[in-house]
């Protein structure tokens, strides 16, 4: 039977997870400039810790794993007879694995709350798994690369993460948007339409813009029961202009007596203006009032980021979550944070050719076998250029050149070496550049450097 790969996983070459790693070393050093610290925590939570965090969709898309053994010796006959899935799963399966890096890190830091310093910053590079549809740039199996402070109710995070957003991309070349709204104009928006006890329906539809347009989310708030009247009120949400300030006065006017509404107003018109005023471009921000992001647990800013030149959906996202961790029975612990989808992001540069040379780690020297006596003193150089951090190694086998150099080609490596019985008599070695056809010899000596 031939080998397959699970839908919505892929496999990794050398030169795609050289790629990556480029990536994750430009983010990695700019958390830490920002003052995050590394956590890492367990594929798998209990399963408890996971559901109720993510709203219904959410829940749906989490990956459960079977209770090992006799899975099946404690469910309720009732219920399997009957096909009861919801009840069924807590019987068979007390496991799942980690659906994104925010919950686990919530469940850390109610845990640890007395033995860590507050605000706490840290940043996590780990994989996380959804049951979604396999498409272009969603994954079943993706890395998540987040930043995280909690602690701090200070509106100045959010500009924070703004300025992390914008010079990691600059770094990787890649020209983005961040598109920014707060849940608190989503739910003034909510009371401005009368329908405040629909509001999780409300934000779930409007998140899905982007993908349906304006009549697939107005079908999806009629099929969620909310009424005709409340979606008219709301028509204005998809006729916004491009100027920020001019949609956020509009909203003022909406919000009259509306003290959740004006609040949202309030804090997003501050993080824009703070962040213009340390020397972010407004054109790369956007207030985008339709930005919903369907997780419950957002209460404040929320973030998207869009590359500017392809077609990718998000490749970065967050927001504040003022009451994660109450969930876990430790109250009064605001936090807000980012991610960056490493594999989208690659996705992205890769179709734009962004990768530079250095993002690809090819062997400098393939030293070619000439069996004998050759091998050994070989061997003794390629030692040495190890010693220097230069990466060498000698073909195993004593074969014909042609096929050394077949290997050395498709291997990608950059310099194919001679050390024949004349260059070891001389103390010389002869390199081939393998991409300009060059020949050189020069003293061992001069070769080490």
């Amino acid at each position: 039977m031939k080998p397959s790969l699970a839908k919505g996983t892929r496999d990794f070459t050398a030169l795609e997870v050289s790629r990556r790693r480029y990536i994750i070393n430009i983010l990695q050093k700019n958390f830490e400039l920002f003052g995050f610290q590394p956590l890492e925590t367990p594929s798998f939570e209990n399963l408890s810790t996971l559901t109720g965090k993510y709203g219904e969709e959410g829940d749906r898309l989490i990956f459960k794993i079977l209770n090992s053994g006799d899975y099946t010796s404690k469910v309720n006959q009732e219920d399997w007879e009957n096909k009861n899935h919801q009840k069924l799963t807590s019987q068979i399966s007390d496991k799942a694995l980690r659906y994104d890096l925010t919950v686990p890190f919530a469940r850390f830091v109610a845990m640890n709350h007395g033995k860590l310093t507050f605000p706490y910053k840290r940043y996590q590079i780990q994989p996380v798994w959804r049951a979604d549809r396999p498409q272009k740039g969603r994954f079943r199996e993706f890395y998540q690369c987040d930043a995280d402070v909690v602690g701090s109710e200070s509106l100045w995070q959010e500009v924070e993460l703004i300025q992390l957003y914008l010079k990691s991309f600059s770094q990787l070349n890649v020209s983005v948007t961040i598109h920014i709204n707060n849940r608190k104009i989503l739910s003034g928006l909510a009371e401005y339409a009368g329908i405040t006890d629909r509001l999780i329906d409300f934000t779930v539809a409007l998140d899905k813009l982007d993908k349906i347009g304006k009549d697939g989310v107005v079908k999806e708030l009629l099929e969620r029961g909310i009424a005709q009247d409340s979606i008219d009120k709301l028509d204005f949400l998809f006729n916004q202009s491009n100027d920020a300030l001019e949609n956020l006065l509009q909203l003022k006017e909406k919000f009259a007596g509306n003290e959740t509404g004006l609040k949202g107003v309030e804090e997003l018109e501050f993080v824009l203006t703070q962040s213009v005023n340390l020397g972010v471009d407004i054109q790369n921000l956007v207030f985008d009032i339709t930005l919903a992001r369907g997780l419950d647990y957002y209460t404040g800013a929320i973030f998207e980021v869009k590359a500017d030149e392809a077609q990718m959906g998000s490749i970065g996202g967050g927001g504040r979550y003022d009451n994660l961790t109450e969930v876990f029975g430790v109250k009064n612990v605001p936090g807000i944070g980012i991610s960056f989808g490493l594999d989208r992001i690659y996705l992205v540069m890769e179709e734009l050719n962004l990768f530079p040379v250095e993002a690809t780690a090819n062997i400098e020297y393939l030293f070619a076998n000439f069996g004998g006596e050759e091998i050994l003193e070989s061997l003794k150089l390629i030692n040495q250029l190890r010693e220097k951090g230069i990466s060498a190694e000698l073909y195993p086998e004593n074969a014909k050149l042609n096929k050394q150099f077949t290997y050395a080609e498709k291997k990608g490596i950059k310099n194919l070496a001679f050390l024949g019985e004349e260059e070891i008599k001389n103390g010389t070695v002869r390199f081939k550049n393998l991409g300009t056809g060059e020949q050189t010899t020069i003293s061992q000596q001069e070769f080490l450097g």
